[in-house]
């Protein structure tokens, strides 16, 4: 799952390298930069007199530098502390989301934090309740630029709302973009016309579509050999999904593993034990006998392996599939082609899904550090380079050529590991594209990322395929997005995503119990009748205890905002 969120977030930021150009390394010398235009840009963006010294924990990325430079030493960290005169150091770096968190609950629990660095939901409430990390109300106020204050007011104040208590600001929250929350139908398009099978819209569609691409021998090989309905073998995802979860289809049956939910009575219950759920594992248990999920679902190593080969006719996944695993599967089977569509509808002919919490991860400053506006400045600074918004044109134009030679993303080495976008940013794109391809507005005023997925969409229209870079964002947005952009979607959000007392010694084994259940009855080693057995076990074995805890601390979250 390592490999799919590196192209999780190659998807999410489009397209941020441009052709490879000459230019040295990046220095902060536009006037613009140095002479911010008024007095908002000044405190935004402009830069210390004297060095200000800031140390922080820092995420080491996956990429690699093999250019003589450092994880504190590097162009990106050298633009930065040239545009802004902050000198980053780095207290203790950690690889891997994991041992990133152990290494910050350890600088927690030892009270050993370092000026600023970025913490989960739970790591923000310790901190809080510890009164060791700074108020940012005021300093937000006056430092974040208007770009950070326009994406965090795309979430309608839920983003920053997360990172309050009784209406103060302890945190600068990341932003969940929308688009990455449903899972749609990606369907092998050339199958469905070999098979004359209209695009689905209902579970009998899809069952329908399976049984075809199973007996009809859609790939033309004279064998038997090809699947129905690609999955996954932890069944679903819960928050943001990826490839081959099943989400959408417990969702068609408004069913929420994973999720805190309220019930037609306005009770919060866990959404892996409500009756739809067992509808939906009833369901999957059938398709499953029948032959119409992979058969071998459960034993892939990497559950894009069946995708990749040519061997599956659908699978669910997001808006993003075609920067991967299809880019993989269409390089090696050009004549592939694949749609995106929001099915199964649920029984009243809605598309339903469920949302991913609108920020899971918060820049803290330590409480006493004497520049904790250098931060928001600092964030400032990435995030309007991120965005390519940034106008230091020559030092920008430097970054991209050391991208494009290296294949080093700038992000992976910007201070702290915290991208901020539009929560509608796909739409965005897409919408933009859309206007422009129909000459309804000048595509010269797009913006740097709209214009070139802008390009290759029309070169992809002109030139089916010959770019794959460009095939993957065309495709992207001309058939995953666009069906976003066009389905009414009926969204449901969890109403609680921290953990509580009973979560940190009992989750793990209730976790472990769910996934075995829902696996079992489905492959038919279980009879669907079990289900309820593993709900009255998982309340037995401290579900009861976790939902008191869930209901009140959902209601007194509600209440302190």
């Amino acid at each position: 799952m390592r490999r799919l969120v590196k192209y999780v977030l190659a998807a999410v930021a489009l397209l941020s390298l441009t052709a490879c150009r000459g230019g040295g390394m990046p220095v902060a010398g536009s006037a613009s930069a140095a002479n911010p235009a008024n007095h908002a840009d000044a405190a935004a963006y402009g830069r210390y007199e004297n060095p200000v010294m800031m140390r922080i924990g820092f995420k080491v990325p996956d990429s690699r530098l093999n250019t003589g430079d450092s994880n504190d030493n590097n162009p990106i960290s050298r633009y930065l502390e040239n545009l802004t005169n902050i000198k980053i150091i780095h207290s203790w770096e950690a690889k891997g989301e994991e041992t990133f968190t152990q290494k910050a609950q350890l600088a927690i629990d030892s009270n050993d934090l370092p000026d600023a660095m970025v913490v989960d939901r739970d790591q923000l409430k310790t901190l809080m309740d510890s009164d060791m990390i700074a108020d940012l109300t005021e300093i937000y106020k006056e430092y974040a630029s208007e770009l950070i204050k326009d994406m965090y007011d795309s979430t309608q104040g839920e983003a920053l709302g997360d990172a309050s208590r009784n209406g103060r600001l302890y945190g600068l929250p990341n932003v969940a973009i929308n688009a990455d929350s449903p899972s749609l139908l990606w369907v092998r398009q050339d199958w469905l016309d070999k098979v004359e099978l209209p695009a689905p819209r209902t579970f009998s569609d899809i069952e329908a579509i399976a049984k075809a691409f199973i007996e009809k021998d859609p790939d033309g090989n004279g064998k038997r050999d090809t699947v129905g309905l690609s999955a996954y073998n932890n069944i679903v995802y819960g928050t943001k999904p990826h490839v081959n979860g099943l989400d959408t289809l417990f969702s068609a049956f408004h069913a929420f593993p994973t999720n805190w939910i309220k019930d037609s009575k306005g009770h919060i219950v866990y959404g892996s034990i409500t009756p739809e759920t067992k509808e939906a594992l009833g369901k999957l248990a059938d398709w499953y006998k029948r032959g119409l999920i992979d058969p071998d679902f459960a034993l892939y190593k990497e559950t894009q392996e069946p995708i990749i080969s040519g061997k599956a006719g659908m699978f669910f996944g997001p808006w993003w599939m075609p920067y991967y695993p299809l880019s993989e599967a269409v390089a090696a089977d050009t004549k592939a082609e694949w749609r995106a569509y929001a099915a199964p509808l649920d029984a009243s002919g809605k598309f339903v899904t469920h949302m991913a919490p609108v920020t899971d991860r918060y820049l803290v400053v330590r409480k006493g550090y004497e520049h904790p506006e250098a931060v928001v400045k600092l964030l400032n600074a990435f995030t309007r380079l991120e965005r390519r918004r940034d106008p230091n044109e020559d030092a920008v134009r430097s970054l991209d050529d050391f991208s494009a030679q290296t294949g080093i993303q700038p992000r992976a080495y910007y201070p702290f590991d915290l991208l901020i976008d539009y929560a509608d940013a796909i739409e965005k794109h897409y919408a933009d594209v859309q206007q422009a391809v129909h000459g309804k507005i000048d595509p010269d005023s797009l913006d740097p990322d709209t214009r070139l997925l802008y390009e290759h969409w029309l070169a992809e229209e002109e030139q089916p395929k010959k770019n794959l870079e460009g095939w993957k964002a065309a495709n992207a947005y001309k058939y995953g997005v666009a069906v976003l952009s066009t389905t009414a979607i009926e969204r449901v959000r969890s109403v609680y995503y921290g953990s509580t007392l009973h979560m940190r010694s009992k989750w793990p084994e209730l976790q472990k119990l769910e996934s075995e259940t829902f696996l079992n009855i489905i492959v038919g080693d279980s009879p669907l009748s079990d289900f309820d057995l593993f709900v009255a076990k998982w309340k037995r074995m401290g579900g009861e205890a976790i939902t008191q805890e869930v209901t009140q601390l959902a209601g007194s979250t509600s209440t302190s905002r």
